[in-house]
């Protein structure tokens, strides 16, 4: 089920907010708890059972670690559950890229034949889901947090609807004492900016993100399968660059639309995540892009792979070697596809330049110079992102700089650059001061005064209906971070 869908706007999400409202606190968990297998099972019935079989054994592995002081047998139930994880993420998520790259060598080596394998579905959200059960381990081997006492926790913790599919990913001592207890946030100021909070992220993504794709999905193709994708040969230089500007919105927005609207669920019952998003496109380097951009993720990445990596307390050469490590495994996290390494290593090669020299030169040019600097790599990242294959989307980028001839020459109509403007405005909204005062108001109060809660209402109600009547005129459309 897909939080920009009618079945979800209009049935599921009112029909849990009555009946979880109505229901005595002590109930409202397993209220929460059913909806949430339910959301989840009407999407992927299968998977649902993959879910609930590693909550169970996940569950007695950290029982035991917690029940025993011996460091060896603490250490062999962390083991389990960490491999037990990843090994599911490994097996759903990089069977397929293995044996077809296995395939390709042994071609290339002349060996006839080829290894068969079944194509794998994926199941939804297990990068989200599998990283936020590793954190509950870690947590709890490392003494940050005990862990839950009652089972029916700890899956609501893992299966939680709002965050279940793409994050934000919550680390457990994140959350773990709002799980059993969240009567002082059960107010009417929480519920109210929530619901604010819910149809912004739904306005961007239906309104914004969606509108936008529909440019860059007719110059790259089908976000799968690159199927209808225009030949990078032909295109024109301002062809290919609208389409890569164009996909750094859909992406923004998309992704930035989901984390408020999973956010803002999240406040309406009680919750309070913590942020994905930190107007990224605002970013002077790309050391502080990843400050900003999926947060949740950096802060994973930083906790448990770069720290234990040895962070900042090595030598030079080890720590950007820690930084490549990081952003390679950061970039196929994102998907089983070398174009997502070759993004991960393009990040990783800037935040490593950066802290040799790059930071302490553009120090000098002043802040938008270093705005539009970064922009121009994370753009140029991007199209490895979204083409299927690295080598395709170098000659996209090889378009971007004229080596396209031209013959073909793409104009978006007027409603499109409408929204590419009113986009673009957004993305930028906090680089005056103005702009980050009026963002912080709404994003981050406990409450507003009664006129601002009169413009909010007015403001949300209609991104909500006008949001509405689109997805109804329009056909399926799922965030683009489903696919991971």
């Amino acid at each position: 089920m897909v939080f920009s869908s009618s079945i979800f706007l209009c049935f599921f999400l009112p029909l849990f907010l009555v009946l979880y409202y109505l229901t005595d606190r002590k109930y409202k968990n397993f209220v929460l708890l059913f909806s949430s297998v339910f959301f989840y099972a009407w999407g992927a019935p299968k998977f649902i059972f993959v879910i609930i079989g590693t909550t169970i054994l996940d569950f007695f592995f950290v029982k035991m670690l917690d029940m025993n002081k011996t460091k060896t047998v603490r250490v062999v139930f962390l083991l389990l559950s960490v491999f037990m994880n990843l090994g599911l993420l490994v097996y759903f998520k990089y069977s397929n890229f293995f044996i077809e790259n296995v395939n390709a060598l042994l071609h290339g080596m002349g060996v006839e034949g080829t290894i068969h394998w079944t194509k794998l579905v994926l199941p939804i959200g297990i990068s989200f889901y599998t990283f936020e059960t590793l954190t509950y381990v870690v947590d709890v081997y490392r003494g940050v947090h005990k862990p839950l006492k009652n089972f029916w926790d700890y899956q609501l913790y893992i299966i939680l609807f709002p965050k279940l599919i793409a994050g934000p990913i919550i680390r457990y001592h994140e959350i773990a004492d709002q799980i059993p207890d969240r009567s002082a946030r059960d107010t009417v100021d929480e519920k109210l900016m929530g619901f604010y909070r819910f149809c912004l992220g739904l306005g961007k993504k239906v309104l914004i993100a969606n509108t936008i794709a529909t440019f860059a999905d007719g110059i790259y193709g089908d976000p799968v399968t690159g199927e209808g994708a225009l030949d990078p040969a032909l295109i024109s230089t301002g062809t290919a660059w609208f389409a890569a500007i164009a996909y750094t919105l859909q992406i923004y927005f998309d992704f930035s639309g989901y984390s408020d609207m999973a956010i803002g669920i999240g406040r309406m019952i009680g919750f309070r995540f913590p942020e994905n998003f930190n107007n990224p496109y605002t970013s002077e380097s790309i050391t502080d892009f990843w400050r900003r951009w999926h947060m949740t993720l950096g802060s994973w990445m930083r906790n448990y792979l770069y720290i234990p990596l040895g962070g900042n307390k090595v030598g030079k050469v080890r720590l950007y070697f820690n930084l490549w490590i990081v952003f390679i495994l950061s970039g196929l996290w994102h998907g089983a596809s070398w174009s997502f390494v070759f993004w991960g290593v393009w990040h990783g090669f800037f935040l490593v330049i950066e802290r040799i020299f790059l930071l302490k030169l553009t120090a000098k040019i002043g802040r938008i110079p270093r705005i539009a600097l970064t922009m121009f790599f994370v753009i140029i990242g991007w199209v490895f992102f979204r083409v299927i294959e690295v080598g395709q989307a170098y000659k996209y980028v090889k378009a971007m700089f004229g080596a396209g001839s031209g013959e073909i020459i793409q104009t978006p109509d007027r409603e499109w650059f409408t929204i590419f403007g009113i986009a673009l405005f957004f993305a930028f909204f906090v680089v005056p001061k103005r702009g980050q005062q009026l963002q912080d108001l709404i994003y981050t109060s406990d409450t507003l005064k009664l006129r601002g809660h009169f413009a909010m209402s007015i403001t949300a109600m209609l991104l909500f209906l006008i949001s509405v009547s689109y997805i109804t005129a329009g056909g399926f459309n799922p965030f683009i971070y489903f696919r991971f």
